[in-house]
């Protein structure tokens, strides 16, 4: 096979997988027009069509899916090995991908990670907001952050930082027009501000406890965001109640700009966990990482 076509087949991957040929090219530091014309001479040489392309999107036709299916881990591997060579080097290198939400990038890990960074300079990190339970083998991070409970089998899971109370919080204002709710179900009667969930598209179902009860109550009002601190902005300014990490409130409520209200039904939750798959070696930056992350109990 020619060094055109192992390029092609590498373009090709990557077109498949982001399902945008902007930023597929953006990832290989290619024009649009070249990666274009590079995969329609690769669908010219097999004699197959491997891609739909429309105005709006771009996906892998079935045999373009099987080749994906074929191709993908194998230069996986390929990129992996790769980079263990590179970490050979007297100084850690290389891009580090996670995922997280913004309470975890802002509370543990910026504050954390920032020291590692400025100590090596040739690590690149990159950290997405997202709040859907993202797949990170097929979305190519090295490493996820999500509470205890929700870490799926198969990986290897870090605890990064203490249990996670949640708290439910409305402003004087809102309190001075509306009852404070006793109960969770008493919160199907208030305005609450609500957080999308990117995984189902769905809203955030608000999750109690007490005495070994659990209760999940649907709320309702009037902004919705995918953002837990423009939730809290929102409540702050007297939109409805919110159910946000505590410790993301805690200044908030100690200068008396939220009421923290359901105090027994809110428990502690299992902390937050970095979590990335078993069957990756890891890289001498993704170890870095790992242990400057470490949660040690004290």
């Amino acid at each position: 096979m020619s060094r055109e076509s192992l390029n092609d087949l590498v373009a090709f991957v990557t077109v498949a997988r982001e399902r945008s040929f902007t930023r597929a090219a953006a990832q290989l530091g290619v024009s649009q027009s070249a990666l274009s014309h590079g995969l329609r001479g690769l669908e010219a040489r097999l004699g197959v069509r491997l891609l739909t392309r429309t105005t709006r999107s771009v996906s892998p036709t079935e045999v373009g899916q099987r080749l994906l299916d074929s191709l993908g881990p194998r230069f996986d591997e390929i990129w992996s090995e790769l980079a263990v060579v590179g970490d050979m080097r007297d100084k850690p290198a290389g891009t580090v991908r996670i995922t997280a939400t913004d309470f975890a990038i802002k509370f543990l890990l910026w504050p954390r990670l920032k020291g590692l960074l400025e100590e090596y300079p040739d690590i690149n990190l990159e950290l997405a907001n997202e709040y859907a339970l993202t797949d990170i083998a097929a979305n190519r991070y090295d490493a996820g952050v999500r509470l205890g409970e929700q870490i799926t089998n198969g990986m290897i899971s870090v605890r990064i930082g203490p249990d996670v109370r949640f708290a439910v919080v409305g402003s004087p204002a809102y309190f001075s027009k509306n009852p404070i709710p006793l109960t969770p179900q008493d919160l199907v009667q208030h305005r609450c501000v609500n957080l999308r969930l990117s995984t189902h598209g769905g809203l955030y179902a608000w999750e109690f406890e007490k005495e070994g009860h659990e209760v999940k109550v649907r709320v309702e009002g009037q902004v919705v965001f995918n953002d837990v601190f423009q939730v809290i902005d929102a409540s702050v300014a007297g939109f409805g109640l919110a159910h946000v990490p505590e410790e993301a409130v805690a200044s908030y409520i100690q200068q008396g700009k939220l009421v923290s209200v359901l105090q027994d039904y809110c428990p502690a939750w299992d902390g937050l966990h970095l979590y990335y798959p078993s069957r990756r070696q890891s890289s001498r930056a993704l170890t870095l990482i790992v242990d400057a992350l470490r949660y040690n109990k004290r």
